[in-house]
């Protein structure tokens, strides 16, 4: 069990191999859920016939408690059953923890020896991590604010990014629509997939995220900043090594006097001219779109042979990695990395009304 204790709080349980995963979700704002519109969102995250994902296909049909005719009014909860577990494909990593996993740290931890399918550290539980996140999306929309995200690079091929100029939201929702979530240079980034499966490896990336329409004045200083929050909340999802906001640590090579943001007015109303700041100034919205970038590590669940150590034997080893797993998760974490952005704002914004 995982729990994320704010004005929104967010309990998820589970295992990648147990009977079922699922979470328990209290202080939500009242909304009204559409539930074909969720599940065209969390199909997105589902393993899919891409050379970059995984042959482990699961339903990830919720079953809810606590939605009445659809609405939410503060808790509910819901369960999704694990349908398509092959736990016989660890037999051979028994007290052998894969290198880069969590499973050495959880031996630490709890004394664990039984690595399957990488137990409550395993992405698989990002499925109800993204009912939670599709339910909070549907939320911010009612209220005019949209959280997209899309693949920025894979390995060393780099796409369009905000930095490259501001996008659109529509360019967002039409990049998405052949099932590989990037604005440009799709070719080049499955190849660059390709290329590390059938070498037995696998390859990394980044995401990511534009907010659209979140007016200024949310968030505030010091621990009630809104990049501290949202950061938080990305680092929950498996494999994310870095988060920064805007041009991040870009900044840390420029004058100020190129780094800074001006302000003019335009047609009356104040308007931020460049956004470097990524939206946010003392962890305050200051009504320019919000931005941030994430960076995903290469899965550790590859099948090249790697050298590890037998907990039991207290000997040196090697193991070979026979599993499903994905040769990059970054196409399958762009709603991921959506739904940390949205629960992270359906807090911020639900505290203040």
């Amino acid at each position: 069990m995982s729990l994320y204790k704010g004005g929104l709080t967010v309990e998820i349980f589970g295992e990648s191999h147990s009977e079922r995963i699922g979470a328990r979700v209290a202080n939500m704002p009242e909304t009204e859920v559409d539930f074909c519109k969720l599940k065209e969102f969390t199909d997105r995250r589902k393993a899919s016939d891409g050379v970059f994902s995984t042959t482990r296909k699961e339903k990830d049909e919720p079953v809810f408690e606590g939605i009445v005719d659809g609405k939410i009014d503060g808790e509910y909860s819901f369960v999704i059953k694990n349908e398509n577990v092959r736990s016989g494909d660890y037999n051979e990593l028994y007290a052998k923890p894969r290198p880069s996993h969590a499973d050495y740290a959880w031996f630490l931890k709890d004394g664990a020896l039984d690595f399957r399918g990488g137990g409550r550290f395993s992405g698989r539980l990002t499925a109800p991590l993204c009912v939670v996140g599709g339910i909070c999306k549907q939320y911010l929309e009612k209220k005019g604010v949209y959280v997209e995200a899309y693949v920025a690079s894979v390995g060393t091929v780099c796409g369009k990014s905000y930095k490259d100029g501001e996008i659109s939201r529509d360019e967002l929702l039409r990049a998405r629509d052949d099932g590989f979530p990037s604005l440009d240079k799709k070719e080049e980034m499955k190849a660059e997939i390709a290329s590390a499966k059938m070498e037995l490896d696998s390859v990394g990336g980044t995401v990511e995220c534009v907010v659209y329409g979140l007016e200024g004045g949310y968030g505030d200083n010091l621990f009630g900043g809104i990049e501290g929050k949202i950061a938080s909340l990305c680092y929950a999802v498996p494999a994310v090594k870095g988060v920064e906001f805007g041009y991040g640590f870009g900044l840390a090579e420029m004058r100020g006097s190129e780094a800074n943001d001006p302000l003019r007015f335009v047609d009356g109303k104040v308007k931020i001219t460049g956004n470097k700041a990524g939206g946010i100034n003392g962890g305050i919205s200051n009504g320019a779109p919000v931005t941030l970038r994430v960076a995903f590590r290469p899965t550790p669940s590859i099948g090249k042979i790697q050298s590890t150590v037998d907990l039991v034997e207290n000997k040196n080893a090697e193991i070979q990695i026979k599993g499903r797993h994905d040769s990059c998760i970054v196409p399958r974490a762009v709603p991921c990395i959506e739904s940390a952005v949205a629960i992270a704002l359906t807090e911020i914004i639900g505290e203040r009304i």
